[in-house]
Formats: C-alpha cells, sequence, structure tokens
C-alpha cells in the first residue's frame, strides 16, 4: 500500500467511555474507564494511530478521561464532547479480584462521522443501548474500513432483552471480520452452548475470525477450519478490570501486524498467546492500565 494512500488512523473505535468508581476493601478511587475507550487506550499504547468516537460531558469526569486518552496517544474525536454528563459506573472489587458492576450510563449519540481507519471496532454498551446503538449499526454497514472487529461485552443489567440484544449481535457479527467475546458473553448470548460450538455459531454468522476468552482458562481462537487453544499467562492477580479490553487492543494490533486474518493454527496461537500475555499484564495492576508496546516484547 502506497503512503499517500494509507488511511490517517490504524484504527477508529466506536463507544463509551465511563468513569469508574473503584471500591476495594471499602476504599473508593476513580479512574477512566468503558470497554471501547480501554481498547482505544490499549491501541494507543501499542503505538497505533487510534481515534476515538465516544460520548463526554462538559464536567470533571469528562475532562479527566479526554486527559488520560491523549496522554495515551488517543485522538478523541471533538464529536465525542456532546453529552450532558459523563457515565460512570461503580465497581466493587470481589476477594478474587473479579468486578461487579453497578452502571449510570447514557448513549445517545445521533451521527458518527466517517474516519479513514484500517479497523473500525465496536461493541459493549456502545454497540446495545438505544438510542445510539442503532447510529452504530448504521456505521458498522456503511464503513469503508478494510475490517471491522467486534467485542460485545455484555452487560445484562444495561440490556433487559436478551432476544434483542442476542438480534443485534447476529447482525453485527454477520458484518464483523472479528469477533471476540467472553465465556460469559457466550453465555448470555448464545447459552447452552459449550466452546466449540460457540466458535462454530459465530463463525457461521460471517466473521473469519471468532476469539472466545475463559478466563483463568485461556482462549479458544477459530479461523475457517483452523483452531488453537492458548493458556492464560501466569500473574498474581490484583483484579480483571480491562483485562478482555486488553485481548482486544492485543488482537487487533496482532492483526494490523500480521496485516491479514490468521489463517492456521500456528499463527492463531502465536496471535493469543500474544493477546494472553498483555491480558496478564493488566490483570496484574490495578484498574485498567493496560501494557505499553515496551512491555509486550
Amino acid at each position: 500500500m502506497s503512503t499517500d494512500r494509507m488511511p490517517a488512523f490504524d484504527a477508529c473505535v466506536v463507544g463509551e467511555a465511563i468513569m469508574d468508581v473503584l471500591v476495594d476493601d471499602g476504599v473508593r478511587t476513580e479512574r477512566p474507564g468503558g470497554s471501547p475507550a480501554n481498547v482505544a487506550l490499549g491501541l494507543g499504547r501499542l503505538g497505533r494511530r487510534v481515534a476515538l468516537r465516544t460520548q463526554l460531558g462538559p464536567d470533571a469526569h469528562g475532562g479527566a478521561i479526554a486527559a488520560h486518552l491523549a496522554a495515551s496517544d488517543v485522538h478523541v474525536l471533538p464529536s465525542s464532547f456532546d453529552a450532558d454528563r459523563t457515565s460512570t459506573a461503580i465497581a466493587t472489587i470481589g476477594a478474587d479480584g473479579s468486578a461487579d458492576y453497578a452502571f449510570d450510563v447514557t448513549w445517545t449519540v445521533d451521527r458518527i462521522e466517517a474516519v479513514a481507519a484500517t479497523v473500525l471496532h465496536v461493541g459493549s454498551v456502545g454497540a446495545f443501548l438505544a438510542p445510539g446503538g442503532r447510529v452504530v449499526e448504521q456505521a458498522v454497514r456503511t464503513s469503508a474500513a478494510r475490517w471491522i472487529t467486534l467485542d460485545p461485552n455484555v452487560r445484562p443489567s444495561l440490556l433487559p432483552d436478551r432476544a434483542a440484544a442476542s438480534a443485534t449481535f447476529a447482525r453485527l457479527a454477520a458484518t464483523a471480520d472479528v469477533v471476540k467475546l467472553s465465556d460469559e458473553d457466550a453465555a448470555w448470548l448464545l447459552p447452552d452452548l459449550d466452546a466449540d460450538a460457540v466458535l462454530d455459531a459465530i463463525g457461521a454468522m460471517g466473521p473469519s475470525l471468532v476469539v472466545l476468552t475463559c478466563g483463568a482458562d485461556g482462549a479458544s481462537l477459530a479461523a475457517g477450519t483452523a483452531r488453537a487453544r492458548v493458556a492464560s499467562a501466569t500473574t498474581d492477580a490484583v483484579d480483571t478490570i480491562g483485562a478482555g479490553d486488553t485481548c482486544m487492543a492485543a488482537l487487533i494490533d496482532g492483526l494490523l501486524a500480521l496485516d491479514r486474518i490468521p489463517d492456521g493454527a500456528s499463527e492463531l496461537r502465536d496471535l493469543g498467546e500474544r493477546a494472553m500475555a498483555a491480558a496478564a499484564i493488566t490483570v496484574g495492576r490495578r484498574g485498567a492500565d493496560l501494557p505499553w508496546a515496551a512491555e509486550l516484547v
């Protein structure tokens, strides 16, 4: 590809940015979060040119999130500052490091400008929550990106209608090239299926690469008939916040580096192992503190 025809960005991420209020052993701290914003952050830290279309308010939380993202070389699109207030989530950390969330989120975007990017990434609340979810779905259908990636990152408390959410997921997956989801996502969207059946079912929807993460049990990857299973990297867990988003960012980064969809078990394994190594770094730190490129050499 000639330089003069390269897109302005390696990736454009669309979705929510949230101020996470962490409650750990009674102590409250505030950290920027939101799954799509975390993916953008991770890509910026891995040296990728990344734009983010999110929704922030004219308040202290919005300013703090914007500054946090800018410090990791994320270009927050100007249209992102169109909310009355910035969304928040209270995350209570359990003894095992897992997080239980209570959300105060709005997603009311009414337009998503076309951005020249190799990858368009969507997911989480921003892909499902009305009214903005419908705008995201339209952006996916009309995108000129080379690859579309999707991480549903389901939040059932914000999506009471399972049937509608599953239908939205199926439509998005049919357009996506890469789908990454957790075993918890799969249990909610595609109940009563084992890991191989989940890979089969989503692969039949249309994506070329499907990745199913299973927490401490690693991940399974499928591209066509090629399959690979990778173990989680060993780490002393602090909390799991941002682990899935780190995996997603590393997968996108690996896809960009490879410049094509992996087509064999060996390539799938390499891609998955690097994503697991990246996620382990985040799990070993407080909050969604995603790794920098120098930490993944």
